[in-house]
């Protein structure tokens, strides 16, 4: 799929889909092609994607290899016409909000601290579910939201019964024609803060797609469902629970525009399948799952009163909810012994004089740059210094043996936590040839000083690989807990984890050792506190800002 990328404002959520949307919006317009992984990981907020420029294959190490070509970073001007039913950007008045999910907060033992707010809307067919929980989203007005659609968890259909769908005589609004035991996994899953792969339907093969739409935990999460308040231990999961209640008539002909237009069904069949199956059902099951609604909704979206009522009761759960990540983090673990996990580079004098450069405020950003990427170098190799090898003999030119070393890992994945992770690729690249690129967006809300996570693009089969996390400070830590906390829900074995930084604040790296012992943690320097701002002391200051050039001027 294709995505617009708009004038570039704080997103609101993040989604990790794999063939859907992408959720970075960039200074300028451009497109992203969503055929391939690698031909479109974006750049940082401050860079457009653009084609890479050839650079020959590095003469320094060159044991470290990828098993795949490297393919050229491209972006396209056209814009696929490819959409699916479950379309997750939904437009506010005043932004764009991605209904994927991201994944909550953890705390310093990688468990889950706040609980989402889970939001059934219960309703007959075509009565108005899904526009009630988009007003419901608009009102709230906040970043993270997760819709899952109980038309996502219809039952594969065997031969027999795809034939009768194909007549309009398969009974689509019974409770039996839904996997239930897949949709509790499901929701269960998503308020435990946990990735979920998410089936898509296509109405019109009346199957499920190949592909699959990946969602994670979300601050507020909406399950819109015509049987939604059938199944108990569906109700029991509901923190409140809409019953949407539009006249039938309404509903008739609203369902009969869908289906003609949207998914190209006849008149006739239309209203065969409406009074064999849909209004019965309706009566059956449906209207008695009334009796479990906390709010009926008359009229669906057209009530404002009863939105704004519900949004209200949402926002006062969710400040009952609520903490800040990075305060508590930088209370915990103080005075603990520094952890096995990390690694530090050794503090030659070469490794002082580079730090003076990129430590001293006055060093001009070219200078700090140039400095910086020697630092990465130096860094990215002490890391790849750390995976296994094992002996291994050549013949030189001469005709002789040489007993050297060779790694024994052959598949590397860098993967850079956006923005100021993104300036150490370079260096990765430059020791790996053909390496790997995935990216996370995380960056810090202005308002509240906390991180979140906005993007997220990474290989599919990032469990087979070593994975070196790249960021170019770590502070509290959260960043990189939330970072590495993604890498463990795509399956990525917390012992092929690598995390690797130019500057590490103790408390930091006592929060990432602690909630997961096995990675790997490396850095050039280890200071030893943080400010109110949670930058790192003495430190470097904003690395981002210093390095791209967008630090506020003083008149700011």
């Amino acid at each position: 799929m294709a995505v617009k990328l708009n004038k570039f404002e704080t997103p609101s959520s993040a989604s990790s889909d794999s063939d859907t949307e992408l959720a970075l919006e960039l200074s300028e317009q451009v497109f992203l092609d969503d055929d391939d992984y690698a031909s479109r990981a974006p750049a940082s907020p401050t860079t457009v994607p653009n084609v890479r420029p050839y650079r020959p294959p590095s003469t320094g190490s060159n044991i470290l290899k990828s098993p795949r070509a490297r393919r050229v970073r491209t972006t396209s001007m056209s814009q696929s016409n490819k959409r699916t039913t479950a379309e997750s950007i939904l437009h506010a008045d005043r932004r764009t909000i991605y209904t994927a999910g991201r994944p909550p907060w953890y705390n310093c033992t990688g468990g889950q601290e706040v609980e989402p707010f889970l939001i059934g809307i219960c309703g007959g067919s075509a009565s108005g579910k899904t526009t009630v929980a988009t007003k419901i989203i608009e009102s709230l007005n906040i970043p993270w939201v997760t819709i899952v659609s109980m038309d996502s968890f219809y039952k594969v259909l065997n031969e027999k019964q795809h034939q009768a769908a194909t007549r309009n005589e398969y009974n689509f609004d019974h409770p039996d024609a839904f996997d239930m035991e897949l949709l509790i996994t499901v929701l269960q899953r998503l308020k435990e803060g946990k990735k979920v792969e998410v089936p898509i339907y296509n109405y019109v093969t009346h199957s499920r797609e190949n592909r699959t739409k990946t969602m994670y935990g979300a601050n507020v999460i909406i399950f819109e469902g015509i049987l939604a308040f059938y199944n108990l231990e569906v109700v029991k999961l509901l923190d409140m629970k809409v019953f949407v209640d539009t006249d039938a008539d309404i509903r008739l002909g609203r369902r009969l525009r869908r289906d003609i237009v949207q998914r190209g069904r006849d008149l006739e069949g239309v209203l065969k399948q409406y009074m064999t199956h849909v209004k019965p059902a309706y009566q059956s099951y449906i209207a008695p799952c009334m009796a479990h609604a906390d709010i009926i909704v008359p009229r669906g979206g057209d009530n404002k009163v009863a939105i704004h009522l519900i949004v209200q009761h949402v926002h006062k759960q969710l400040q009952l909810r609520g903490f800040k990540v990075r305060e508590k983090l930088a209370m915990a673990h103080v005075g603990q012994p520094v952890p096995d996990s990390l690694y530090v580079l050794e503090d030659t004098p070469q490794v002082q004089g580079l730090h003076t450069f990129i430590r001293n405020k006055d060093t001009p950003r070219d200078e700090f740059i140039f400095y910086s990427k020697r630092l990465m170098r130096l860094v990215i190799e002490f890391a790849l210094s750390l995976l296994p090898y094992s002996p291994h003999t050549v013949d030189t030119p001469q005709g002789f043996s040489y007993t050297g070393r060779k790694c024994d890992v052959e598949k590397i994945c860098g993967v850079s936590i956006l923005r100021a992770g993104e300036t150490m690729e370079q260096a990765i690249c430059d020791v790996c040839k053909d390496i790997r690129i995935g990216k996370i967006l995380i960056q810090t809300n202005q308002q509240t000083d906390e991180p979140e996570l906005y993007y997220l693009r990474l290989p599919k089969d990032i469990k087979d690989y070593r994975v070196v996390l790249l960021d170019a400070t770590v502070a509290t830590g959260a960043a990189a807990l939330m970072a590495v906390r993604v890498l463990l829900d795509h399956d990525v074995p917390e012992h092929h984890i690598s995390l690797v930084s130019l500057l590490m604040a103790e408390i930091g790296v006592h929060s990432i050792a602690y909630a997961f012992p096995k990675v790997k943690i490396i850095t050039s320097a280890l200071d030893p506190e943080i400010n109110e701002k949670f930058y790192v002391l003495p430190g470097i200051g904003n690395f981002g800002d210093r390095y791209f050039g967008t630090e506020p001027s003083e008149d700011e």
